[in-house]
């Protein structure tokens, strides 16, 4: 008997896997695996969400107008450029079908977002990876690596799983270098925590060049990600491709409601990038001082580096599973030796410290 064929490549993909949820039955677990705010979303969005339900059985907004009419404000954007999505994943599978197939390459750094590999294999092209420098984005070798094929240069920044980021100056001088009929995407999912002078997320070169997207989401600082909320600012002509090419109803009415709130509650928002502030120095001379690596971060997440400390990072994740711990294992982002811990609350992060300790110690 003969079946259905799926399109050359998708077999080849590894299904994406996120964080993990749960340790055991019954086990109350602290999840520091998936980069979510530990400060959750802004009051304000939670109510407007609430007040939606009772109209679910009202189809959304297409265009998300109002959102878009809040992150325009907010953000001082030209709201016909922006796109809403179901996640910035969306955006940037949105981005590969529109954009690429078989034949073209999307570039990235060795250690960037596993999304891009997903999506640029399922429309058909090949995934390129360029080495990074010292855990971070290069841009010689990423120019180095651009061929004929390349069509879509994908850059998170900041990074994960490394957290690390590379300054506006050589965003611009990697943009510079590309051929035109590139597309540079500009991935600053982590934007809002970055509190560095030389850095910016990329509105200005989106405003000044036909050939850059900057893509973001509610699911990190915001606190939305189980609304699935992302968006996406384009040049006018990619703006106008994305909405040819997305659903419909792409952004459903709950993440629209608390989108709005969350996106004008800004108060909410600096509380959250002054606890993250406040213990991104705190975690990285702890774990230092404990004999592991922890590669600078500037989002709300750390890499530990279990090399060289005696035990591997395989074991630290059963060992802090098995007191309720949940940490990301980096192994399919080309970084066995690592263990990725989001920034959790006081006690969270605390309660990691301590088990680290006693695990390095036995």
């Amino acid at each position: 008997m003969t079946t259905p064929v799926p399109q050359p490549g998708i077999m080849t993909i590894s299904p994406y896997v996120g964080g993990k949820s749960k340790a055991g039955d019954n086990l109350e677990v602290t999840k520091l695996s998936s980069n979510e705010s530990p400060l959750g979303p802004s009051p304000k969005a939670v109510a407007a969400i609430e007040a939606v339900l009772t109209d679910a059985h009202r189809y959304p907004d297409g265009g998300s107008l109002l959102l878009v009419e809040a992150i325009a404000e907010v953000h001082n954007l030209d709201a016909s450029r922006i796109v809403c999505g179901n996640g910035s994943d969306e955006l940037i599978s949105l981005l590969n079908t529109a954009y690429v197939g078989p034949g073209d390459e999307v570039l990235f750094t060795e250690h960037g977002f596993l999304m891009y590999a997903i999506s640029a294999t399922a429309a058909g092209a090949t995934p390129v990876k360029a080495p990074e420098v010292d855990r971070t984005a290069d841009v010689d070798n990423l120019l180095a690596a651009v061929t004929e094929r390349t069509k879509i240069v994908f850059l998170a920044n900041p990074n994960n799983p490394t957290g690390t980021y590379i300054p506006t100056s050589e965003v611009e001088r990697l943009r510079a270098g590309l051929r035109e009929d590139i597309l540079l995407v500009l991935d600053a999912a982590y934007a809002e925590y970055v509190t560095r002078d030389d850095y910016r997320p990329g509105a200005e070169l989106v405003e000044s060049h036909d050939n850059v997207v900057m893509t973001r989401t509610f699911s990190k600082i915001y606190g939305l990600a189980a609304l699935r909320l992302g968006w996406a600012y384009c040049p006018p002509a990619i703006a106008d491709v994305l909405h040819r090419v997305r659903g419909p109803f792409n952004v459903n009415a709950l993440a629209q409601a608390g989108g709005v709130e969350a996106v004008r509650d800004q108060a909410h928002i600096e509380l959250a990038r002054e606890h993250n502030e406040k213990w991104l120095p705190i975690l990285t001379q702890g774990f230092r001082g404990m004999g592991l690596g922890v590669t600078p971060s500037v989002g709300n997440f750390l890499l530990l580096d279990f090399d060289g400390s005696g035990k591997s990072a395989s074991d630290a994740e059963v060992y802090l599973a098995e007191k309720g711990l949940l940490l990301r294992a980096v192994a399919g982002y080309g970084l066995p030796t690592c263990l990725r811990m989001t920034i959790g609350r006081d006690n969270e992060n605390h309660a990691v410290i301590e088990a680290l300790r006693e695990f390095l110690s036995n």
